[in-house]
């Protein structure tokens, strides 16, 4: 069967998406389970998903400068609630004619603080495509996003650089692991960001 092709706002809803899928079966005890992501257990981890939401719809609205709109918090009475609100914040973010074409500010990348829109919504779909598996691994839930978002992901994933800046504190990745002839696309991706699928 030949696999549908798709369009980087669709990849990026249907990752978006699925992320909530995932996360709506967090229950309150998981919370405290640690995560793929060495530093977090899975509250901390919501907390970034969910800062990073608004961040990138504020940064899709202009005001990616700002950088209280980045500032994580970890004390959300409700996660679960507050990271599908935050959701629905950057999906309709999203929605709006021409994101593609504006430019979004993006502090956490020192290197270049500014991408076109096209460029950093791929960054957001690759880190929901990651971060869906992420917390999928932490309470074991099943997790298969549609191959038509992994293959969208995956260009984007190779794009990511490499380096020793990758051990620094506070980076986005771990450094990339080797991938095997035959690996999935989807496990690809996690290895390229630092990820184990085993």
């Amino acid at each position: 069967m030949q696999m549908r092709t798709i369009n980087l706002l669709e990849a990026d809803e249907a990752a978006t998406r699925g992320s909530v899928a995932v996360v709506a079966q967090v229950a309150p005890p998981d919370l405290a389970r640690p995560t793929p992501c060495a530093r977090w257990d899975l509250r901390a981890l919501l907390a970034h998903m969910t800062v990073q939401h608004r961040g990138f719809a504020a940064a899709a609205a202009g005001r990616g400068g700002d950088p209280d709109v980045w500032q994580p918090v970890s004390s959300f009475e409700h996660p679960v609630a507050a990271y599908l609100a935050a959701t629905a914040e950057v999906l309709s973010a999203f929605a709006e004619p021409g994101v593609l074409d504006r430019e979004f500010v993006l502090p956490e990348i020192p290197r270049q603080p500014s991408f076109p829109g096209r460029v950093a919504i791929g960054f957001h779909l690759v880190d929901y495509v990651v971060h869906g598996w992420d917390v999928a691994q932490t309470i074991g839930v099943p997790y298969t996003p549609p191959d038509e978002v992994v293959a969208t992901a995956l260009p984007v994933a190779r794009a990511v650089p490499d380096g020793p800046f990758r051990l620094d504190e506070g980076a986005a990745f771990a450094p990339a692991r080797t991938v095997p002839a035959g690996a999935s696309a989807l496990d690809e991706i996690l290895l390229l960001l630092g990820r184990d699928p085993r």
